[in-house]
């Protein structure tokens, strides 16, 4: 398909860049905010439902999570968790960190920032959190960021508590760690000035960039998420959760806006056929004896089958919507919520499911069938069953009307986005009563403006640090730049040697299925330190990366198991002209590296040859 001309297609994006903040609590409790946990100390088992929000309302999107009814379980770990996680314990006093953190990250964007801070809860009931809110503050708004000549406005910056890590997700429960829960978040909110899926990966790149300099950050997967907002004309606005990897956003977005025009050309064709969808019957009868598994293992144990006529929705349930994403996979999507595996419809292979030309004749009988009608199937317990035919029914009645608001995520295998909740409103914010407002003081002003940090000076010092042109380029862009720039104080490591392990050797360990990204900073640290004081060698430090489980006491015993440490000095000098026959330096250089590659480094055996 050809690109939109996004002017023309009334494109409208934001985006939401969510980035946790390097503090050494969380943002309401002394917890640990690194997330390294100690000894499980309890679960927990709770549910959740929908309450009033401060304008005298419901949420919408509250109360479809609420109707699931699902049980969520809470692990907590010694360190990192404490009663104020799970909402047994008042808040305790602001992080001072977390706050200067975001005043000097409101600054950067050139925002307006109040003189008073009013802490708000923001109600949650997807499990995500133990006490249904999470709580956050509005730091600053009316800020701006410039792209090319393009000003994107940044209307608000937020401080907020991170959300549950999820360890599991089964049909009626879903288990949470709470080690991330309260962790300082900051949320950048741009207005809906992006002009194309370029630019909202640029505005993305940026943001992120300018909140790693700030060297306040926390680094790795996970640390940084983005939201993308988008909109054309005659479609909705879609909120599009979590982005993990950035190379990929203006694809996605680019086939979000396929989907909605393909749905705004199913809505009319819908409305020039007078289609609509019809009610739930309970067919169960028909299907007592089916071959049909995805029908009869739901049957077993009392379940039941519930079916309704599509009048003029015949060939439109299988229209595509992107690559494997049909209308019906919304409909599904609906239903699922309910507790059911999904949903057959008309315009699949119904013999390929094992449904007989009997049971298909007998169906189109009971539903009162006409030719040209098609038909929706959903299995399943009695109550999920019905729930899920009304939820998919509910998605057909709107097709026929309108492209629904909805939150979506990314499906990273064929990059188009899937249902996941309808999108959130101003119903589900009222004011935290456990905490007072907060006071800006000049002085706190003062101070955030004096910590925006400098890009031309950050530049020009890893330019002199880094010889490589492109690595230094590359490190600028980097989420390891903090990290570089601690190792190099710390170590006193040469700074070429660091930038090329964390660009270039630790994506070549991943490729390999090693995960270096989540070896802790402090076990870096040991690594290039030892290597610093010529311990051991450049070869010796990759081979560690690739044997090191986390933690700092296993770097000695590697090196000891593995005979890593280097030889050097007099020990080199006495092993060379013992072993070696080096009249024909090129030949004992080969020989001597081949065999102690990980032990010798290449420029002093070099010098020693010389």
């Amino acid at each position: 398909m050809a690109t939109p001309d996004y002017a023309k297609i009334g494109f409208k994006c934001g985006l939401e860049i969510h980035q946790r903040l390097k503090t050494n609590t969380k943002l309401f409790c002394g917890c640990n905010a690194l997330m390294a946990n100690g000894d499980l100390v309890t679960s927990l088992e709770r549910m959740q439902r929908a309450v009033v929000g401060e304008t005298g309302k419901v949420d919408f999107s509250t109360s479809f999570e609420s109707g699931k009814k699902r049980t969520f379980i809470y692990d907590a770990y010694r360190n990192t968790s404490c009663l104020v996680d799970v909402d047994e314990e008042p808040p305790h006093n602001i992080s001072k960190d977390a706050l200067d953190i975001s005043l000097t990250v409101s600054k950067m964007f050139k925002s307006e920032i109040p003189d008073e801070l009013h802490i708000m809860r923001k109600e949650v009931v997807n499990g995500s959190d133990p006490s249904a809110f999470q709580r956050t503050i509005q730091i600053g708004y009316d800020g701006s960021l410039l792209i090319n000549d393009d000003s994107i406005s940044i209307t608000s910056i937020s401080l907020e508590e991170e959300s549950s890590g999820i360890v599991s997700n089964e049909e009626n429960s879903v288990k949470y760690n709470v080690d991330r829960i309260g962790i300082p978040l900051v949320e950048i909110d741009t207005g809906p000035d992006i002009k194309t899926p370029q630019q909202a990966k640029d505005v993305a790149y940026r943001i992120g960039l300018l909140l790693r300099l700030t060297g306040k950050v926390q680094r790795g997967i996970g640390s940084i998420r983005q939201d993308v907002n988008l909109s054309i004309a005659g479609g909705a606005r879609v909120e599009i959760k979590g982005f993990q990897e950035l190379d990929v956003m203006d694809q996605v977005i680019d086939n979000e806006v396929i989907r909605q025009q393909r749905l705004i050309a199913i809505k009319n064709e819908l409305q020039k056929r007078n289609a609509y969808p019809g009610k739930p019957v309970d067919v169960t009868d028909i299907f007592s004896s089916t071959k049909c598994k995805v029908i009869s293992d739901n049957l077993k144990g009392g379940g039941k089958v519930y079916g309704a006529k599509m009048p003029g929705f015949i060939g439109i349930i299988g229209a595509e919507l992107g690559t494997n994403l049909r209308l019906g996979t919304e409909m599904s999507d609906y239903a699922k919520v309910s507790g059911v595996k999904g949903m057959i419809h008309s315009d699949e292979d119904i013999p390929g499911y094992g449904i007989s030309e009997e049971e298909l004749k007998l169906l189109r009988t009971i539903l009162a069938m006409g030719k040209d009608d098609a038909f929706i199937l959903v299995a399943g317990k009695a109550d999920s069953a019905l729930r899920g035919i009304e939820r998919a029914l509910e998605r057909a009645k709107i097709a026929t009307k309108e492209v629904p608001m909805e939150t979506r995520n990314v499906n990273s295998k064929n990059l188009t986005t899937r249902f996941m909740r309808p999108i959130p409103g101003a119903s589900r914010m009222y004011p935290e009563t456990d905490l007072f407002p907060i006071s800006i003081s000049n002085s706190m002003m003062e101070a955030a403006e004096k910590s925006v940090p400098n890009l031309e000076e950050i530049t020009h010092r890893l330019s002199k640090l880094i010889s490589s042109k492109t690595l230094a380029e590359q490190m600028l862009k980097s989420q390891e730049l903090q990290l570089f720039e601690e190792l190099t104080e710390k170590t006193k490591a040469d700074p070429n040697f660091i930038a090329s392990i964390l660009l270039e050797k630790f994506k070549d360990l991943r490729r390999n299925g090693i995960d270096a990204y989540s070896i802790e900073d402090v076990v870096l640290e040991s690594i290039f330190s030892r290597y610093a004081k010529g311990d051991i060698t450049k070869a010796a430090v990759e081979e560690i990366l690739k044997l090191l489980p986390a933690s700092v006491e296993s770097i000695d015993k590697i090196i000891r198991e593995k005979s890593l440490k280097r030889i050097t000095g007099n020990e080199l000098e006495i092993l060379v002209k013992g072993n070696f026959n080096f009249s024909d330096k090129g030949k004992a250089m080969k020989d001597i590296m081949s065999k102690y590659r990980l032990n010798i480094d290449g420029e002093e055996l070099n010098k020693l040859l010389k």
